[in-house]
């Protein structure tokens, strides 16, 4: 599973390389996407060199524990966004996802899309047994995507996210392998 790469109808994933410094920092960098990110804006292209780098690092690991993949269109290879899969201990058999698309691609179906596909990866290849995700309770657009794609919202933490507006509450959505996918 060296070379992954995860196609869609309209998008294509594959492991996030350092080549894509500029497209992430610049991703990073908008204010739009950072409101509902705990991350938050990078004080320069370093600070990314230094996420993207253990991003990488992790992507070339045998024994995968985390997944960053980096999102482009089919249609003309641009970058829409990234997206993050962080397994448990194996015994669990549990992976949390994580996104962020470029605000130039909200709303255009392509979070929805790309949460379907991995979500199958998740459990067809990695034969995950719960997948779950984080969503602070102001982010209307992912609760959306997440729902749409079969999620089940399973219950609110408190003042869990610390977001550049203050703590948030957060909504946790969870899907099981035998659950009804979209």
């Amino acid at each position: 599973m060296k070379d992954i790469v995860i196609l869609t109808e309209r998008t294509r994933l594959r492991l996030v390389d350092m080549s894509d410094i500029d497209v992430i920092h610049t991703l990073h960098s908008l204010p739009e996407t950072d409101e509902f990110n705990t991350l938050g804006i990078p004080e320069s292209i370093d600070e990314t060199r230094l996420i993207i780098t253990t991003w990488v690092t992790d992507n070339k690991l045998v024994a995968k524990t985390n997944y960053t993949f980096a999102i482009e269109n089919k249609l003309n290879n641009s970058f829409l966004g990234l997206f993050g899969l962080k397994l448990s201990n194996n015994k669990y058999k549990r992976g949390e996802i994580w996104y962020k698309f470029h605000s130039d691609h909200w709303n255009k179906g392509f979070a929805t899309e790309v949460l379907v596909a991995m979500i199958d990866f998740g459990f067809n290849t990695l034969n995950l047994h719960r997948i779950q995700a984080g969503c602070a309770v102001g982010n209307i657009g992912s609760i959306k995507v997440l729902e749409k794609a079969g999620m089940i919202k399973e219950g609110r933490g408190r003042q869990v996210l610390p977001l550049s507006s203050g703590w948030s509450d957060n909504f946790e959505y969870a899907i099981l392998e035998n659950d009804k996918r979209n």
